[in-house]
């Protein structure tokens, strides 16, 4: 039975791609192709891996440098500088950008989006690699030094091998990111695949153009996904054989300077100027402005929208999370990876397949909440998934053991012991769902009914007729609606260190 309902979880998270795959393939498949061969796809992808390659190697240098000084360097209030690093991750990039464009509205293209995806996708990388300096075995460093070797060589030789899976994880995962997203794109007005498929699908009469543009945008996705995953598994074995002895921290005057440089004008660039951005913006009255009741009604939608949504996700990733932490083998591997697709999806990738599917067996349900949830549960189930079943696997198995001999059920022993003490790391996924589901905006934008407003929405409506004055309120909150998963993840962070 657990099985079965793992199963049914992972056949649901297919759902979109494979109804692409099945679309591409099974429909007209000259027209199809005719289509990936189209110049205007083809400039789209050139603009995207153009995109996403400089946006993470920029991520990987900057994250990479950033982790160091922070680790490494006697920074004073050291605690305080390892939380800032991580809270760019409180200001999504459509906001970021917004910010951006809002300050200079002439500016716009490939090089401004490289700098705001850069300075709000960073942390995807600092925040690993602060993990993997923590583990680090650099008593290493100290022998190859007596050896004759110069400090920086020392540093790159040793510790890199040991840094660099974590480093190049992360990187994928900005990779990811920046293939994925859609407001900083269309709001600093740069064509990728994402912007190119919302416009296809708004826009034209034959959708089958931006199904196979999708499914395109999938193939890439999930390659990076898939690099992500080799790294981290790598990250892991490494893990298990370095040592935890605290190297002495760099206390040179001038390194302190650099660092302190460094870091602090990120952190600036990522989370300061974006507040500021919009705090003064938002004194500029515009007869566009939400009002009070608007903006309290698209936050109390989102809400609303979030818990709904985080509530059946969690329920959703229970069993799998259960199936992975207690039953390894092919088949919970293979299951779970199904699960986790959506976290390599697209939201318009999904948004499109369910479009596809909801038309063609269920047209009633349509821009209808039904379908948006569904939407999100497929895009953010791998959240509940990951912190559930790490909470799972903390729980001693000779509990469970000891619950059942006295002739508990296998049920009644997960309700009355597994479920209690996971439920502090399970409830973490299902907020990191809520607050994921408040600031998601291409699906939104396509699946939502007619007349419902999230606030992701709502400042997307103001920006797209250059109400920025209006829009800014709502950037703010959904910067105040970031914080918390900053916090974890900075949390995270300290453990560590």
């Amino acid at each position: 039975m657990l099985t079965a309902a793992a199963a049914l979880v992972a056949v649901a998270a297919l759902a979109p791609l494979l109804q692409l795959t099945v679309r591409a393939v099974g429909g007209d498949f000259a027209a199809s192709l005719a289509n990936l061969w189209r110049p205007r796809t083809g400039e789209l992808l050139i603009n995207t891996i153009s995109l996403t390659a400089t946006v993470s190697v920029a991520c990987l240098l900057l994250g990479l440098a950033i982790a160091w000084a922070v680790t490494r360097v006697a920074l004073p209030g050291r605690a305080l500088w390892w939380t800032a690093v991580c809270l760019p991750l409180a200001v999504p990039s459509f906001v970021a950008a917004f910010a951006f464009k809002a300050t200079w509205p002439t500016v716009h293209g490939f090089w401004p989006l490289v700098l705001v995806l850069t300075l709000s996708l960073t942390p995807y990388v600092t925040a690993p690699v602060m993990g993997a300096l923590a583990l680090a075995d650099h008593s290493q460093v100290e022998v190859a030094r007596t050896l004759g070797v110069p400090p920086a060589t020392a540093v790159f030789r040793v510790l890199g091998p040991q840094v660099l899976p974590a480093a190049l994880a992360g990187a994928l995962l900005v990779a990811l990111y920046t293939l994925a997203d859609f407001g900083a794109p269309a709001m600093l007005r740069f064509e990728t695949m994402t912007t190119g498929i919302y416009a296809q699908f708004t826009g034209g009469l034959d959708r089958s153009l931006s199904a196979t543009s999708a499914l395109v945008l999938a193939a890439l996705a999930l390659l990076c996904i898939s690099g992500e995953r080799r790294a981290r598994s790598r990250t892991a074995r490494g893990e298990r054989s370095v040592s935890t002895a605290r190297p002495p921290l760099i206390r040179a005057t001038r390194t302190r300077i650099i660092a302190a440089a460094l870091v602090g004008i990120s952190v600036l660039a990522a989370v300061a100027f974006p507040v500021g951005a919009l705090i003064v913006r938002s004194f500029s009255a515009e007869r566009f402005g939400s009002t009070p009741v608007d903006l309290l009604g698209a936050g109390l939608t989102s809400l609303a929208i979030g818990l709904a949504t985080a509530t059946i996700a969690t329920l959703a990733a229970l069993p799998v999370a259960y199936l992975a932490a207690r039953f390894r083998g092919r088949l919970t591997s293979a299951i779970e990876a199904a699960a986790f697709v959506g976290h390599a999806l697209p939201g318009l990738v999904v948004a499109i397949a369910l479009v596809a599917l909801s038309l063609q067996f269920t047209p009633g349900a349509y821009q209808t909440l039904t379908i948006l949830i569904v939407a999100y549960v497929i895009l953010f189930v791998p959240k509940a998934i990951g912190s559930a079943r790490t909470a799972i696997s903390q729980v001693p198995l000779p509990i469970e053991d000891v619950a059942q001999s006295l002739g508990r059920s296998s049920l009644k022993t997960w309700w009355s012991v597994t479920f209690p003490l996971s439920l502090p790391g399970t409830a973490v996924g299902f907020l990191l769902v809520a607050l994921s589901v408040m600031k998601e905006l291409p699906a939104t934008l396509m699946l939502r009914p007619i007349g419902v407003d999230t606030l992701a929405t709502e400042l997307w409506s103001k920006t797209s007729i250059g109400a920025y004055g209006a829009a800014a309120p709502v950037g703010i909150l959904l910067i105040i609606v970031g914080v918390v998963p900053a916090w974890l993840v900075a949390r995270s962070v300290r453990r560590a260190m």
